[in-house]
């Protein structure tokens, strides 16, 4: 019998970068800050749009943002009907039992998964696997050679991408959201060959993140193994939609929720 997850429908993601409550967008993590409208009205038009999902990170958590965050979603929660996932500065479970009541369905852990190893598997067994999201964000530091960065892509550690991935499934997380820094907000696509890779040896579902620019883009992350393709830049500056997306994807014979209706 062919594996659940890829009997799965191919999700259309909009992805949300928060800094100090701002919705904002870089080139490769630091380059060139461009403002990008208001967060909460922003998911109301993808909400109509007919998104899946969409994901919401703060880029650089403080405890006042973190409050602002919670605040956001609980905004969220009561005017958006699709589910979505909320990350930045978890370092506890408290930190993701507030985010899960506050409306969000799942929490994405990146940092502290790498500093406290055990952490991920404590968060799923007590919330559910399904609520728990390891992002990675890696870039080469040699041609050939990625490694995973923490702390907002500032820190360098000495983590391959695709092990430390199979590590965080071995740790219950639910799914993994794959982001190369080096394509991030270039619009140049995603890294086909890591997805590839990470699809023949991954379990659980695998969103993929940083490089997506045009239509096919999308169709080249799918036939490479993702389950979900997490998209910024083509959504916020450019009139491509998750509406004008989803046809594409549908004529070109890739298998994506046909209706717009939230939560199928």
């Amino acid at each position: 019998m062919e594996p659940l997850v890829h009997m799965l429908k191919n999700r259309i993601i909009p992805k949300f970068l928060l800094r100090d409550g701002r919705l904002v967008k870089y080139r490769q993590f630091f380059d060139d800050e461009r403002m990008a409208g208001n967060p909460v009205s922003t998911a109301k038009v993808y909400n109509d749009y007919g998104a899946d999902e969409f994901i919401v990170l703060d880029i650089v958590p403080s405890d006042e943002s973190k409050a602002q965050v919670r605040d956001m979603v609980k905004t969220m929660s009561k005017e958006i009907f699709m589910p979505f996932t909320v990350g930045g500065g978890v370092t506890t479970l408290d930190d993701v039992y507030e985010l899960l009541r506050a409306g969000a369905d799942k929490v994405s852990v990146n940092s502290h998964a790498v500093r406290e190893p055990f952490f991920v598997g404590d968060a799923a067994r007590r919330f559910g696997d399904q609520c728990i999201t390891v992002s990675i964000d890696f870039k080469d530091i040699s041609p050939g050679v990625p490694r995973v960065f923490i702390n907002g892509g500032r820190e360098k550690t000495q983590h391959n991408p695709i092990d430390w991935a199979l590590k965080m499934q071995d740790a219950l997380c639910g799914e993994i959201l794959i982001t190369s820094i080096d394509r991030d907000g270039m619009m140049t696509g995603y890294d086909t060959d890591m997805i590839a890779k990470l699809n023949e040896q991954l379990d659980v579902p695998l969103v993929v993140s940083g490089g997506c620019g045009g239509l096919q883009h999308c169709i080249d992350a799918f036939a490479n193994g993702a389950s979900a393709v997490a998209i910024s830049s083509l959504f916020l500056f450019t009139d491509h939609s998750p509406i004008k997306l989803r046809s594409h994807l549908v004529s070109n014979g890739i298998n994506v929720r046909a209706s717009k209706t939230s939560r199928n």
